[in-house]
Protein backbone atom coordinates (compact mmCIF):
# COMPACT_ATOMS: atom_id res chain seq x y z
CA UNK A 1 0.00 0.00 0.00
CA UNK A 2 1.24 3.47 -0.70
CA UNK A 3 2.02 5.64 1.60
CA UNK A 4 0.11 9.27 1.58
CA UNK A 5 0.96 12.69 1.75
CA UNK A 6 0.96 14.16 5.32
CA UNK A 7 -0.93 17.72 5.50
CA UNK A 8 0.81 20.48 6.81
CA UNK A 9 -0.60 23.82 7.56
CA UNK A 10 1.06 27.32 7.03
CA UNK A 11 -0.06 30.81 8.23
CA UNK A 12 2.09 33.40 6.20
CA UNK A 13 2.56 36.59 6.87
CA UNK A 14 4.53 38.10 3.71
CA UNK A 15 6.15 41.77 3.94
CA UNK A 16 8.28 42.30 0.58
CA UNK A 17 9.06 45.50 0.53
CA UNK A 18 11.56 45.65 -2.28
CA UNK A 19 8.22 44.48 -4.69
CA UNK A 20 5.84 46.40 -2.13
CA UNK A 21 4.04 43.49 -1.78
CA UNK A 22 1.82 42.78 1.54
CA UNK A 23 -0.59 40.29 2.92
CA UNK A 24 -1.53 37.14 4.74
CA UNK A 25 -1.87 33.68 3.57
CA UNK A 26 -2.80 30.28 4.32
CA UNK A 27 -1.48 27.66 2.65
CA UNK A 28 -2.25 23.77 2.74
CA UNK A 29 0.58 21.79 1.91
CA UNK A 30 0.69 18.27 0.64
CA UNK A 31 3.85 16.87 1.65
CA UNK A 32 4.99 13.51 -0.24
CA UNK A 33 6.49 10.70 1.63
CA UNK A 34 9.56 11.18 -0.49
CA UNK A 35 9.68 15.06 0.32
CA UNK A 36 12.01 16.41 3.18
CA UNK A 37 11.04 19.08 5.58
CA UNK A 38 13.71 21.22 3.24
CA UNK A 39 12.10 20.94 0.49
CA UNK A 40 8.65 21.80 1.80
CA UNK A 41 10.07 24.68 3.48
CA UNK A 42 11.91 25.76 0.17
CA UNK A 43 8.12 25.35 -1.44
CA UNK A 44 7.02 28.12 1.00
CA UNK A 45 10.14 29.73 0.69
CA UNK A 46 9.24 30.43 -2.87
CA UNK A 47 5.88 30.79 -2.72
CA UNK A 48 6.47 33.99 -0.16
CA UNK A 49 9.02 35.19 -2.39
CA UNK A 50 6.50 35.17 -5.86
CA UNK A 51 3.11 35.60 -4.37
CA UNK A 52 1.42 38.44 -6.44
CA UNK A 53 0.57 41.80 -5.24
CA UNK A 54 -2.90 40.92 -6.04
CA UNK A 55 -5.01 38.35 -8.24
CA UNK A 56 -5.98 39.97 -10.92
CA UNK A 57 -3.94 38.07 -13.24
CA UNK A 58 -4.03 34.88 -11.53
CA UNK A 59 -2.87 33.58 -8.19
CA UNK A 60 -0.10 31.61 -7.13
CA UNK A 61 -0.65 28.29 -6.42
CA UNK A 62 1.37 24.89 -4.97
CA UNK A 63 0.81 22.38 -7.13
CA UNK A 64 1.10 18.61 -7.63
CA UNK A 65 4.55 19.07 -8.05
CA UNK A 66 6.37 15.56 -7.30
CA UNK A 67 3.04 13.37 -8.14
CA UNK A 68 2.82 15.07 -11.41
CA UNK A 69 5.99 15.36 -13.44
CA UNK A 70 4.28 17.71 -16.00
CA UNK A 71 3.56 20.51 -13.31
CA UNK A 72 6.34 22.87 -11.39
CA UNK A 73 6.35 23.01 -8.07
CA UNK A 74 4.21 26.59 -7.49
CA UNK A 75 2.64 28.29 -10.58
CA UNK A 76 0.50 31.28 -11.66
CA UNK A 77 -1.84 30.72 -13.88
CA UNK A 78 -4.51 33.22 -15.49
CA UNK A 79 -8.20 32.90 -15.49
CA UNK A 80 -7.73 30.76 -19.26
CA UNK A 81 -5.20 28.58 -17.77
CA UNK A 82 -2.19 30.44 -19.62
CA UNK A 83 0.92 29.82 -17.44
CA UNK A 84 2.73 33.35 -16.04
CA UNK A 85 5.28 32.34 -13.93
CA UNK A 86 6.91 28.43 -13.34
CA UNK A 87 8.58 27.91 -10.35
CA UNK A 88 10.78 24.89 -10.05
CA UNK A 89 12.75 24.00 -7.14
CA UNK A 90 16.33 21.72 -7.08
CA UNK A 91 18.02 20.80 -9.91
CA UNK A 92 16.07 20.38 -13.02
CA UNK A 93 17.33 19.35 -15.98
CA UNK A 94 17.79 21.48 -19.42
CA UNK A 95 14.81 19.82 -21.61
CA UNK A 96 12.37 20.39 -18.86
CA UNK A 97 13.33 24.38 -18.18
CA UNK A 98 13.56 24.81 -21.41
CA UNK A 99 9.83 23.34 -22.09
CA UNK A 100 8.79 25.08 -19.07
CA UNK A 101 10.26 28.30 -21.12
CA UNK A 102 8.10 27.65 -24.02
CA UNK A 103 4.48 27.63 -21.61
CA UNK A 104 4.98 30.17 -19.41
CA UNK A 105 5.44 34.01 -19.40
CA UNK A 106 8.56 33.98 -16.69
CA UNK A 107 10.26 30.42 -15.27
CA UNK A 108 12.07 30.47 -11.91
CA UNK A 109 14.07 28.08 -9.90
CA UNK A 110 15.33 27.81 -6.55
CA UNK A 111 17.85 25.42 -6.07
CA UNK A 112 19.06 24.68 -2.13
CA UNK A 113 21.62 21.60 -2.13
CA UNK A 114 24.96 22.45 -1.55
CA UNK A 115 25.77 20.63 -5.28
CA UNK A 116 23.44 23.98 -7.10
CA UNK A 117 26.51 25.42 -8.09
CA UNK A 118 27.92 22.57 -10.13
CA UNK A 119 24.73 21.72 -11.39
CA UNK A 120 24.50 24.91 -12.61
CA UNK A 121 28.02 24.91 -14.04
CA UNK A 122 26.69 21.89 -16.14
CA UNK A 123 23.51 23.38 -17.70
CA UNK A 124 24.29 27.29 -17.84
CA UNK A 125 25.09 27.27 -21.47
CA UNK A 126 22.35 25.10 -22.69
CA UNK A 127 20.05 27.91 -21.26
CA UNK A 128 21.10 31.28 -22.75
CA UNK A 129 18.33 30.95 -25.22
CA UNK A 130 15.96 31.52 -22.62
CA UNK A 131 15.83 35.05 -21.44
CA UNK A 132 12.95 34.83 -19.28
CA UNK A 133 14.45 32.26 -16.93
CA UNK A 134 15.48 33.16 -13.18
CA UNK A 135 18.03 30.52 -11.36
CA UNK A 136 18.56 31.42 -7.78
CA UNK A 137 20.82 29.50 -5.21
CA UNK A 138 19.27 29.14 -1.46
CA UNK A 139 23.27 28.20 0.25
CA UNK A 140 22.66 24.63 1.88
CA UNK A 141 23.20 26.02 5.34
CA UNK A 142 20.59 28.46 5.28
CA UNK A 143 18.48 25.62 3.28
CA UNK A 144 18.80 23.33 6.31
CA UNK A 145 18.88 26.01 9.22
CA UNK A 146 14.95 26.88 7.15
CA UNK A 147 13.84 22.95 7.58
CA UNK A 148 13.54 23.32 11.29
CA UNK A 149 11.57 25.96 10.65
CA UNK A 150 9.09 22.76 9.36
CA UNK A 151 5.65 21.66 11.61
CA UNK A 152 2.68 20.28 11.20
CA UNK A 153 1.33 23.72 11.46
CA UNK A 154 3.02 26.66 11.30
CA UNK A 155 2.93 30.82 11.55
CA UNK A 156 5.69 32.45 10.07
CA UNK A 157 6.57 35.82 9.03
CA UNK A 158 9.22 36.09 5.70
CA UNK A 159 10.09 39.79 5.54
CA UNK A 160 11.99 40.55 2.52
CA UNK A 161 14.26 43.95 2.38
CA UNK A 162 16.98 45.16 0.07
CA UNK A 163 17.50 41.34 -1.30
CA UNK A 164 17.93 40.13 2.19
CA UNK A 165 15.39 37.43 3.67
CA UNK A 166 14.13 37.50 7.09
CA UNK A 167 12.06 34.16 8.27
CA UNK A 168 10.54 33.85 11.73
CA UNK A 169 8.53 31.90 14.01
CA UNK A 170 7.22 32.15 17.60
CA UNK A 171 10.59 30.12 18.91
CA UNK A 172 13.04 31.10 15.70
CA UNK A 173 14.20 33.57 13.24
CA UNK A 174 16.52 33.03 10.30
CA UNK A 175 18.22 35.63 7.50
CA UNK A 176 18.40 34.44 4.19
CA UNK A 177 20.82 35.42 1.58
CA UNK A 178 19.76 34.17 -2.01
CA UNK A 179 22.58 34.31 -4.71
CA UNK A 180 21.29 35.00 -8.22
CA UNK A 181 22.80 32.74 -10.58
CA UNK A 182 20.88 34.27 -13.65
CA UNK A 183 18.14 36.86 -13.67
CA UNK A 184 15.89 36.91 -16.36
CA UNK A 185 16.38 39.71 -18.82
CA UNK A 186 13.03 40.55 -20.04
Amino acid sequence: MALKATIHKAQLQVADMDRHVYGEHNLTIARQPSETDERMMIRILAFALNVPADEMRGKLELSKGLTDVDEPELWQRDLTGHILHWIDLGQPDDRRLLKAHGRAEHVSVYGYSYSTAIWWAGIEAKLTRAPRLSVWQIPSEQSLALAKFAQRSMQLQVTVQDGGIYVSSSADSLEITPIALKLASE
